[in-house]
């Protein structure tokens, strides 16, 4: 098969921020370790799995981030066949310099991560095109297959503006409501939520099929 015939497969892949994490202490936790999922976090997973154990999934990577493999472990022991299980860097949560920031000083900064960020953080751009990359690699290894990809808020936020042709207009203001636009209900991705991508040979992300829902619900 030809590199073009190969893209222009239909492939799908379903984006799920984690499930709802244990944080008594109530700080950002970021790429900090040592934070795995409440109980109600669990039973947000295990209801996204059961959403998809009638598809046929070919592999669920996750974020390196304990929350995250913790989800991708339950949706993956919701089906009935053996599905791989497999760690990705590039689904990872935002590298910030506020990790470990009390929710009270998040919210004073309306959980703005990007003003006046230094270079050595990831802004938007970088975590977009990581995101991409994800994509591309989903593409190549999984061309006609649906893919699972449990990663975190803003990553999966901003790949679903991209896909919808709104990047161009993102902004920390604008972006919540561009996520309406474009179906994400609950105007920024809520835990074990699913953002179905369908790719049918796009190169760009103008028109590229989208669904959301949040199966706990």
């Amino acid at each position: 098969m030809t590199p073009e015939a190969h893209h222009k497969l239909t492939t799908q892949v379903s984006l799920i921020r984690h499930g709802l994490v244990h944080n008594p202490n109530q700080v950002y936790y970021g790429r900090l370790p040592g934070f795995g999922l409440a109980e109600v976090g669990r039973i947000q997973s295990a209801a996204a799995g059961q959403a998809l154990a009638r598809l046929s999934i070919a592999a669920v990577y996750h974020s390196p981030m304990e929350r995250a493999a913790e989800t991708a472990a339950i949706i993956a022991a919701q089906f009935e066949a053996d599905i791989p299980v497999i760690e990705c860097d590039l689904l990872s949560e935002i590298h910030s310099p506020y990790d470990g920031t009390s929710i009270t000083e998040m919210e004073q900064r309306d959980w703005d991560f990007y003003r006046n960020l230094s270079p050595a953080f990831e802004h938007p751009k970088d975590i977009l095109a990581r995101m991409l990359r994800f994509f591309e690699n989903a593409r190549d290894k999984h061309a006609g297959q649906h893919v699972v990809g449990v990663s975190h808020g803003d990553p999966i936020a901003f790949a679903v503006l991209w896909a919808c042709g709104h990047w161009a207009r993102f902004s920390h203001q604008t972006y919540r409501r561009l996520l309406l636009q474009c179906g994400v209900t609950d105007g920024y991705p809520a835990p074990a939520s699913i953002t179905t991508l369908n790719f049918s040979g796009n190169v760009q992300g103008d028109d590229i099929e989208i669904r959301y829902r949040v199966p706990a619900e």
